[in-house]
């Protein structure tokens, strides 16, 4: 019997249906989903506009390499211009945040012609030898032979004098996902962005989880006013598809020749379907503004929360983290035997996910169930 290596702990379900903001486990049992696949389905389970226009696409022609035109590329393309932030107007697709990661750092080393990069303490930028290297955590690097990282502290301003002239990358999470859910400061930021243009080097902005409207803004650097080099997406942008991108300014591609780089489902038709789909959904259902309104309600929420486990609630828009004096693995078990899915950020950070579909009644429903868990670990004591 072949058997899947396991990565990650099995959370015993085994889930056969989504919609909207709710999946559901083989025995009819239904969840409102705060987990989203890592955040991938933020645009909600089988959004509507995305499946329709994957099989629109599914029945013309599946497979087109970066080789060849298409027209779900031409119209992928045309759909990013109403959305990129100016100035990053090249693109290359990719099929997961790693491995867009992994091309946004070749960029930086083939432009600058160094082999430095700076990253920061509580980073996650992938599990691929490059993004890892970036990853702040020693357990996930532990082992492999990887690029050499000088890691700086997270929301420091003065982690910008590890910027010199060997550095070609510095690469930051404008909101850490897994490092707590820790949103940067604009000062941070800018002394980054300085450091850069000083010494030559690519500053990279890693929106895998917090981009696409999930943080009430199209990309959360938007409202930070410091732009990047490269930019990285994926996740919620292809509509839970497996797609990624990669965006640059000019200066940093100009140097770059034939074959330098490749990927052969990379912009395939189904993808780039996928995202004209998740383009359209963005911005016809004003999806960022909905994740605030949400956002703002459920921080509020949890924030009235009254117990001696809360250390902190922070986040922006529908990425949240509800910080704890305990492990938080209790709290996820209770939730979910309660129907709601959610995640970890580290060992003790309550990670929130929804998707941006959640209504009022769905925010009451987690912030009671949230409570109720910390009660119950409280009283388990």
């Amino acid at each position: 019997m072949v058997s899947l290596i396991s990565f990650y702990g099995s959370r015993g379900l085994k889930l056969v249906k989504g919609e909207g903001q709710y999946v559901w486990d083989s025995e009819g049992r239904r969840y409102l989903d705060a987990h989203t696949g890592h955040g991938a389905a933020f645009l909600g389970h089988r959004p509507p506009r995305v499946v329709k226009a994957i099989q629109d696409q599914m029945s013309s022609i599946m497979v087109v390499t970066p080789s060849f035109v298409s027209e779900s590329m031409e119209r992928c393309l045309s759909s990013l211009g109403l959305v990129l932030p100016n100035g990053l107007n090249h693109v290359y697709f990719q099929n997961s945040g790693t491995e867009a990661v992994e091309l946004a750092l070749k960029l930086a080393f083939k432009a600058t012609g160094r082999k430095g990069v700076v990253a920061f303490m509580g980073s996650f930028h992938g599990r691929t030898l490059g993004s890892l290297s970036a990853t702040w955590n020693p357990k996930y690097r532990k082992g492999y032979p990887l690029v050499d990282v000088r890691f700086g502290r997270f929301n420091d301003s003065s982690s910008a004098d590890l910027i010199d002239e060997e550095v070609a990358a510095v690469i930051v999470e404008p909101i850490q996902g897994e490092g707590g859910v820790r949103p940067t400061t604009p000062e941070f930021l800018r002394a980054l962005r300085e450091a850069c243009e000083e010494h030559g080097s690519v500053l990279i902005f890693d929106e895998v989880q917090s981009g696409f409207g999930r943080t009430g803004e199209v990309w959360a650097h938007r409202t930070r006013g410091v732009d990047p080099d490269v930019m990285t997406a994926g996740k919620s942008m292809g509509g839970g598809f497996p797609v990624s991108m990669v965006a640059a300014r000019e200066w940093v591609i100009e140097s770059l020749k034939g074959g330098e780089h490749g990927s052969t489902h990379g912009g395939n038709p189904l993808a780039c379907a996928a995202v004209y789909g998740g383009v359209s959904t963005l911005l016809e259902d004003d999806v960022p503004s909905r994740a605030a309104k949400m956002g703002n309600a459920l921080i509020k929420g949890l924030k009235g929360i009254e117990s001696r486990l809360i250390r902190d609630v922070r986040g922006e828009g529908l990425m949240i983290g509800v910080e704890l004096r305990a492990d938080v693995g209790p709290v996820l078990k209770r939730l979910q035997q309660r129907g709601i899915l959610a995640l970890r950020a580290g060992k003790a950070v309550l990670r929130l996910l929804p998707p941006y579909l959640i209504t009022e009644e769905d925010v009451s429903r987690i912030v009671e169930e949230v409570e109720s868990a910390l009660i119950h670990e409280i009283g388990s004591r």
